[in-house]
């Protein structure tokens, strides 16, 4: 994308991400996103992400997002245990292993730095 926008996060259209089946811990956990910005080395992406309940594990990129919905505990290993929720921010490391106990449905805006 070229110019300026706005966008009203709750109601975007996201696409299927399918999880890496080695990720999932417990439940049926499905992902869908979008990528709605990124630059022209593709090294900054800005978008929205979503998980359904469950448990999965990941490793981070260098990101900053913000809840719009659901909630979520994410085990930072060997570092914090966050609980994030609407309204909430969060900044993960790159190379941070995680743990993430999704609650309810999480849907989230980012940045993330690659």
């Amino acid at each position: 994308m070229t110019h300026s926008f706005a966008l009203h996060i709750p109601d975007a259209d996201l696409e299927p991400e399918p999880l890496d089946p080695g990720q999932i811990v417990a439940g049926n956990p499905e992902v869908t996103g979008k990528v709605v910005w990124e630059s022209a080395d593709g090294r900054q992406l800005r978008g929205i992400w979503q998980i359904t309940p469950g448990v999965v594990t990941d490793t981070e990129a260098d990101e900053l997002f913000v809840v719009i919905s659901g909630s979520a505990t994410i085990e930072v290993e060997g570092g914090p245990t966050l609980r994030v929720g609407p309204g909430d921010m969060a900044v993960l490391r790159a190379g941070d292993r995680t743990t993430w106990t999704v609650h309810e449905t999480l849907r989230k805006a980012y940045a993330i730095n690659l």
